[in-house]
């Protein structure tokens, strides 16, 4: 099982929509068995959850002290990804999450507040060694600062080459328990997500590449 943690110092990043769509599309494109995870206290991922009508993803309701057991059960019972939703601030919780994921999602809005704030998560996730992938959301795709978010963010690590752009659908699907493609398969949202979650997959796929170089090296 791989554990994805979505994590932004800066509140109305984006986080909570993140997760839910991709878990939805994991599940949709035939990945394996998503879950997901809240660790806010505002709990928004788990409104959303229980506004949903359909029953994947699933939402594992664990306590912050057996995080690690919960995953670990998770993954007994066939889960093949869990999405896990952080508070947005800086604490010891959220340090605690980051040591447990496989790969740290940081959704970025296309703003001068956003680009200051990312340093900080940039260096919490740096220190638990873990791989990041940025993320632009609410972004306007001909604006010249999203294109200069790009452009920043690079230097510290990767960017999605799909973004999420501003789109009413998103907000509308997210408060029906919804997401944008189950409402509009065809839309520009589901082109986004559908082409952001291959982008997420690929940062599994380079790093399972590069274990099996290390072996091969290592076994002359």
């Amino acid at each position: 099982m791989k554990t994805i943690v979505i994590t932004s110092q800066k509140g109305g990043s984006g986080k909570t929509t993140l997760a839910a769509h991709l878990a939805v599309e994991a599940e949709r494109s035939g990945d394996g068995a998503a879950w997901l995870i809240d660790t806010d206290q505002q709990a928004t991922l788990t409104t959303w959850h229980d506004r949903r009508e359909a029953e994947t993803p699933g939402l594992a309701e664990v306590a912050l002290p057996r995080l690690p057991q919960g995953l670990m059960q998770l993954e007994a019972q066939g889960a093949a990804y869990c999405f896990i939703d952080t508070a947005p601030a800086h604490s010891e919780q959220n340090k605690g999450v980051i040591q447990l994921a496989d790969l740290v999602l940081i959704p970025v809005r296309p703003s001068p507040a956003d680009l200051w704030a990312v340093s900080s998560t940039v260096e919490i996730v740096k220190d638990a060694g873990k791989p990041l992938l940025f993320v632009i959301t609410q972004a306007k795709p001909q604006a010249s600062i999203t294109a200069q978010a790009i452009a920043a963010l690079s230097q510290h690590g990767r960017v999605a080459q799909a973004f999420i752009a501003d789109r009413v659908p998103y907000a509308v699907a997210i408060t029906g328990g919804r997401t944008a493609p189950e409402i509009s398969p065809r839309s520009p949202a589901a082109e986004e997500i559908a082409a952001l979650w291959q982008d997420v997959k690929s940062c599994f796929n380079e790093t399972s590449k590069a274990a099996k170089q290390k072996r091969s090296v290592a076994n002359g």
